[in-house]
């Protein structure tokens, strides 16, 4: 039974935390009524407060906690609780994996009618802290204040380089360590800031759009090499020059320093001019003996060493003999395409995006690979007949595309095209399982591999062999 606190708040008291949906949240019932609890864990029991209901489930959070799960664990960031990005903090590694695993075979057994009996075990992250190769923080003059801040009855700087605060746009949670991305990139970010407000640089306004500073981007790689892209709104270029000259002599290991002036109502950079300040306009990553060029505009796995891990898991699944053609659709930059080359005859490799295709062929021309193509271009418009014709009918179609899956069209020229195998790596498994319900006309799911390659979150990559059906 629920009870109203003052003020119409519904507690619903003893909640049994019973398992973890897809999207991170604890479920737990009552009578009928399923509830998705924000920050609880299996096991927990706890008394919740409703923040929305409807006709068949309510989402709520923690009241007041009576029994803790044994899978609890104390998170080791100040920032968690208020900051969206590492929401499972607070549970064991172990049982993060375990969950992720359940919520992937759950998908694919539920829509697309999947089984997931011979499902083989997730593979997780070597490093769950500072796994990331980039991030970007927010300048804004509108910070987010904490309980702690409000109690304290004294005036305080309003300004924040860090993370959006969830569901608030305007609002910007200022980070001082945060365990996502290896030195020196906290470093680099608390200098930037101290710096900022040392020499009264305006941090930008979110709602009214006005403001030196607006963004701050720090890529690392593998190599050892770093990039910082600075993103400024409406500065004047002594102050340009004075923020730069202080990152290129306070932080020599930099190897290339950028800045960009953006004034759009958006923080997308894709379409704005990139200046060199030092060193070169890209880094390099390396991945077992292949160099990629990096720029700040690039699209490349954001955990570079589980990357790895998931193209070679892609390429065990694809099981060349050496003579095949492959479809890499979705190619990005071409990473697994310029991967998995040298271990077929030619890879035909689309994407969307120009600019990755142009980084796709600079980064073949690099390595000296020379049996890849690559077209720019929308999937469904690019992928015809005559298309396959020209370039022959692919023994081994790799498609790893975005959030959203694959376009219905798409779908239904691979069932035409009848590869023998497709790899289908995916970062959702609800809309890899439709996809996999179309292509069960022509094909059987031969392997299952979940792979984790964002610890203490809800997201997960996956990837599944297809064989086509004798």
């Amino acid at each position: 039974m629920s009870r109203r606190k003052p003020g119409t708040v519904t507690i619903v008291p003893n909640v049994q935390i019973i398992d973890i949906a897809e999207e991170g949240k604890g479920v737990g019932k009552a009578d009928e009524l399923v509830i998705f609890v924000d920050k609880a864990v299996p096991g927990d029991v706890v008394d919740v407060r409703l923040t929305k209901k409807k006709k068949n489930f309510a989402e709520a959070i923690i009241d007041q906690l009576h029994e803790k799960s044994a899978l609890r664990t104390d998170p080791f960031c100040p920032h968690f609780g208020t900051c969206g990005g590492c929401k499972w903090q607070h549970m064991g590694y172990d049982a993060q994996l375990k969950f992720k695993q359940k919520n992937v075979e759950a998908a694919l057994q539920r829509l697309g009618k999947i089984d997931t009996s011979g499902s083989e075990p997730i593979l997780g992250s070597a490093k769950n802290r500072y796994y990331r190769n980039k991030l970007e923080f927010t300048f804004s003059n509108k910070r987010w204040l904490e309980k702690t801040d409000v109690e304290r009855d004294e005036d305080f700087d309003m300004n924040a380089l860090g993370f959006h605060v969830p569901l608030r746009f305007d609002k910007i949670l200022d980070i001082e360590h945060c365990y996502l991305q290896d030195e020196p990139s906290n470093s680099i970010r608390n200098a930037v800031r101290k710096y900022a407000l040392e020499n009264e640089l305006s941090f930008y306004d979110l709602r009214n759009h006005e403001g030196v500073l607006r963004n701050l981007i720090i890529r690392t790689s593998s190599t050892g090499e770093v990039m910082v892209a600075v993103v400024f709104a409406y500065p004047e270029q002594t102050q340009v020059d004075g923020l730069m000259g202080f990152l290129k002599n306070g932080f020599p290991q930099i190897t290339s320093l950028l800045y960009i002036i953006n004034q759009k109502k958006n923080d997308t950079i894709f379409d704005q001019d990139v200046v060199v300040f030092s060193g070169r306009d890209h880094i390099f990553e390396e991945m077992d003996g292949i160099r990629f060029k990096i720029g700040v505009k690039s699209f490349y796995q954001t955990n570079s060493e589980q990357a790895f891990e998931l193209y070679k898991i892609t390429r065990e699944f694809a099981g060349f003999k050496g003579d095949e053609l492959v479809y890499d659709l979705y190619t990005g930059a071409g990473t697994i395409a310029n991967f998995v080359a040298r271990n077929v005859k030619q890879v035909v490799g689309v994407e969307y995006v120009p600019t990755a295709i142009e980084d796709a062929k600079f980064n073949s021309e690099l390595n000296g690979i020379d049996n890849t193509i690559f077209y720019a271009g929308d999937m469904k418009d690019i992928l015809t007949s005559e298309f396959i014709s020209a370039h022959g009918k692919p023994d081994v179609v790799i498609t790893d595309p975005p959030r959203a899956g694959m376009h219905a069209d798409v779908v239904q020229r691979l069932l035409e095209m009848e590869a023998e195998k497709i790899v289908y790596v995916s970062c959702n498994a609800a809309t890899q399982a439709r996809d996999l319900e179309l292509l069960k006309e022509k094909y059987d799911v031969a392997r299952i591999k979940p792979v984790d390659m964002f610890p203490h979150t809800q997201h997960v990559e996956n990837v599944v062999l297809l064989r086509l059906k004798a």
